[in-house]
Parts: structure tokens; sequence; C-alpha cells
């Protein structure tokens, strides 16, 4: 099969090297990809935003899958493009892309459908907001409505707090996605992410993964797209998987089904395990980043067949087969991420890796030759291990051996999980 892959992160660099291991694969593009995808990929110079320019180099190319990394050309609209010129998409159409697209969209399906999620009301004028926040008190998060390139939740500890969020994003500093706010209620307990991909009919789990989203060790600081994850997350039980299934994912296929806007792609469900049991934070529609590289870490199965039956409805033929092994990745950001920083600052060398390890580039360009990076997020250094202080130690080790003067990292990523293995 000839595939091409959209996308330019972390994620899209784990997805490569795993479909780049796939028996069935002939060819894989890459647009635009990144100086690490381009070691899996031919990359092309194609407008990813140009839907018209993607189908026409698909026809040229004579494509048999696209895969779609990120979630704003889903949220685009790319997906139903593709699909319009008979051309197999791994991803969902812009309506059910909704499920990341818009908070309130899901919150009122959660709602419609007895999925369990914080309770919630959603806003279009700030000062009915406050009002609300004020009568709630705190904690509470407040939530841009639409894609904030995952910098636009925030948990407040206090209604000042609270109050400051709600201006910020009636404010601009989200751009449209500010224009309608949700508020929910703070739910307490240990997060989690779950992936599962979906036909629009059958569902097949996949594997659970922890975030750590703050920028600070100890999770302190503001919230950022996710500064390192491992995987498996020892709070999801088989008992925990198995809930989430009957009570999370299998509703919301239903949901949408019977809406109108059947899902055919990965559901990322960002979970919280509360004393009730798994409530449901937010829906993503592609793979989690970094979550993506852990899990492929993982994988031993063939990604691209997997993808593949997702995209053609086949997904009751297929099953997965992971490693019991702990996949460990940890980011290392731009100095000053998640606020302003400095780009084109020189990666003066990458760690030489062996099995079970691989640096995964996110924000990265070759400029005259030389890395550099042009990101925020830059690398995601990952690493296996029998136990997640193995995992955890071995990815620190390569860290400490890469010279990039700018960058800097977490120094506790999965530490819920390594007290766990020490109690």
């Amino acid at each position: 099969m000839k595939v091409l892959l959209i996308g330019s992160g972390g994620r899209e660099h784990a997805l490569a090297w795993k479909l780049a291991q796939s028996s069935k694969l002939t060819q894989l593009y890459a647009a635009p990809g990144n100086p690490g995808i381009a070691e899996h990929a031919t990359i092309v110079a194609v407008d990813i935003d140009d839907h018209q320019a993607v189908t026409a180099f698909c026809h040229e190319k004579k494509i048999d899958l696209v895969v779609v990394g990120p979630e704003a050309p889903l949220v685009a609209g790319l997906a139903d493009a593709l699909r319009a010129e008979n051309i197999m998409v791994f991803g969902p159409s812009a309506a059910a892309a909704q499920l990341e697209g818009s908070k309130g969209f899901t919150k009122d399906l959660c709602a419609r459908y007895d999925i369990p999620t914080g309770a919630y009301r959603r806003f279009s004028h700030a000062a009915e907001a406050k009002a609300y926040v004020q009568q709630q008190g705190a904690p509470i998060v407040v939530k841009a409505d639409g894609l904030a390139a995952g910098k636009g939740v925030t948990v407040a500890m206090t209604v000042d707090e609270a109050l400051a969020a709600i201006d910020d994003c009636f404010d601009g500093a989200f751009g449209a996605a500010g224009a309608e706010v949700v508020v929910e209620a703070f739910l307490d307990g240990e997060e989690a992410s779950f992936f599962c991909l979906s036909d629009g009919r059958t569902a097949l789990a996949l594997a659970t993964a922890q975030d750590h989203k703050r920028v600070g060790d100890g999770d302190t600081g503001p919230n950022t797209g996710g500064m390192g994850a491992y995987s498996p997350a020892p709070v999801m039980t088989p008992e925990m998987v198995s809930r989430t299934m009957k009570e999370i994912i299998e509703p919301t296929i239903r949901g949408m089904a019977e809406s109108g806007y059947p899902f055919a792609g990965v559901f990322f469900a960002g979970l919280m395990i509360t004393a009730k049991g798994p409530e449901l934070i937010e829906y993503n529609v592609r793979f989690g980043d970094p979550e993506c590289q852990v899990l492929m870490m993982r994988l031993k199965s063939d990604l691209l067949e997997l993808l593949y039956a997702a995209a053609t409805g086949t997904l009751d033929q297929v099953s997965t087969e992971w490693s019991d092994d702990v996949a460990l990745t940890v980011v290392m950001a731009s100095k000053g991420y998640p606020g302003a920083y400095e780009k084109n600052t020189p990666i003066s060398r990458l760690p030489q890796t062996s099995t079970g390890e691989k640096v995964f580039h996110a924000g990265t360009a070759l400029k005259d030759g030389a890395l550099v990076a042009t990101g925020g997020r830059v690398l995601n250094v990952t690493a296996m291990g029998k136990t997640v202080a193995e995992a955890k130690a071995r990815a620190y080790s390569l860290v400490d051996r890469t010279e990039w003067q700018n960058g800097f990292c977490r120094r506790d990523i999965g530490w819920q999980a390594v007290a766990r293995e020490e109690s």
C-alpha cells in the first residue's frame, strides 16, 4: 500500500516510524513532515490546508490510505474532502471531529447519553460565566470551547483565577476558540489517557497512558500540550478499562451514529479516575502527543493493518498485541515554553540510541544542514523498560546525552507510577 501521512510533529514521527515497519507498506509519503520523519518517509511539499492539492497528490501517486495525524485538518474537513474523491482516509469527518473541535458539543453528547463527566454550563458572554463561577466557587475548570492547541484549559483553584481565565477567553487569548466558554466542575482523582479505534460501529481498545500536562516538576506551573508520558497507566486496571469501554466509549459510538455523525478514527479519551470510577474530561480525535510515542513503542501489531481496518469498516477482523514492558517519553522543550521562546536554536547533538530507545522529532528543522529547534516542544526522548523506574532511567540517560543549550525538561516524568512501584 502507498500511504500519505499528514502532519509534522512528534506524534507523526512516531506514526511514520511504526508505519514504516509494516510488511504491507510499499511507499510512505509525509506532508509537511520534519527531519525525523524524513528518516522513514518521502517528504512532499503539499499544503495540507489546501484540500484540493492534497486530493490531487493522492490521485497522482495512487495513494491507498491517508493517515491524518493532527486535529486541525480533521476539524477543517480534510477527511470529508478525501472521501468525496473516493480516497481512503484514517480520521473522522468534520462533523464527528466536533468531539474535539467543540468542548460544548462533547458535554452535550455526554448529557444526552448519560456518559459520566463533570457537571457543566456553556456561555457566550463573560458576565454570565463569571456569575456562574461566583455562584459555584472554586476549584472549577474553565475551557475555551474550540481548538486552542492544548492551552485553552484552566484548572482554577481560586475564583479569581477562574475569572481571569474567562477574561482571557473572551479577550481573544485563544482566538476564535474562546468565543464560547465551557465552565465545568473540578473532578478529583488521577488522570489517565485511554485510546480506542472505531470504524463507526466496532470499537477496538488500544492501550492506556498517563500524560504530564503542567510545565514544572511536581505538576506545577501552567498547562502545556504535554511534557512527558508513559504507558501503560497502572491506574487503568482491567476493570477500569472494561468500565471505560462500557460507560464511555460504547455510548459515544452509539450516540455519534444516532446523531448522524458516525465516528471512524481514534478516540483519545482524557479520563479522571474518581471515587465513582472513570469520568470523561475531554475527547481528542487523534492520537495524543506525547502519548502516541509511548503507544507506538509498545505496539507489536502492524499499525497500517489496524488503521486500514478502521478506515474500511473492518475493525471486527483485527486484534492488537502489546509489549508488557513500560514505555516512557520525556519532552524536551524550548526555554520559555509554554510562553514565548526563541526559535531556530541549534541542537548540537542527539544521543546514540539502542533497541527500545528512540528520539522522536516534534519541532525541528534543518537550516543550512544543521538541526535547529523550531517549536515549543521539540524532542520526545523515549525508552522502554521492565518497570517505570527502568524506562525513566533510560530516557533521562538519553536526555543527559542530548546537546541543546536552549532545551529544558521536567525531571519527574512517571513519578506517580514510580511511587506505586516502590510502595
